[in-house]
């Protein structure tokens, strides 16, 4: 996780394409510029950068989904719970589910957890426009490979063509 770039997955383990479901792993960094105003002497994640953990994650499942050809843009988040606080060096699970796809919009549901115990859980609102920025676009498929995505999206295709179940 890398805080200042608001980088916060460190990569992606699963994606079920067909049931809307990605698996994601991040690390809080053990130092960062953040943590020395939130908070001086009780360094902890603030709750805002969980929140977008779990958009990050919901947005590389839809743009697994629609193979890169869409981009979403956090438009609300409800019903957030932050649960605990989330000290330097933690290693999260994040997990987004996809809710309900349709007209340009995604509900997602996020979580996190640490060792099996909920951190953190919302929904979420994206906004899916068009991926016609050329730049962003090509950066967005550039962390996509480095975090895995790219990895997890062959894995889940071989999974499903083995299965009879390729779509």
């Amino acid at each position: 996780m890398l805080l200042e770039y608001f980088q916060m997955i460190d990569s992606v383990e699963t994606v079920d394409l067909e049931g809307g479901k990605l698996a994601a792993r991040s690390t809080t960094p053990e130092k960062s510029p953040v943590f020395e105003g939130h908070f001086p002497g009780l360094p902890l994640v603030p709750g805002v950068l969980l929140i977008e953990t779990m958009a990050q994650a919901s947005g590389y499942l839809i743009l697994a989904k629609t193979s890169f050809e869409s981009m979403p843009f956090l438009v609300s988040v409800d019903k957030a719970k932050l649960r605990t606080f989330v000290e330097p060096n933690t290693p999260l699970s994040v997990a987004a589910t996809l809710v309900h796809e349709g007209s340009g919009f995604a509900v997602m549901k996020g979580t996190i957890e640490r060792e099996g115990k909920r951190i953190a859980d919302c929904e979420l609102k994206l906004r899916i426009l068009p991926a016609d920025n050329a730049v962003l676009a090509a950066e967005v498929k550039k962390r996509a490979l480095d975090i895995g995505l790219m990895d997890a999206i062959t894995v889940d295709r071989a999974a499903r063509t083995v299965s009879g179940d390729a779509t």
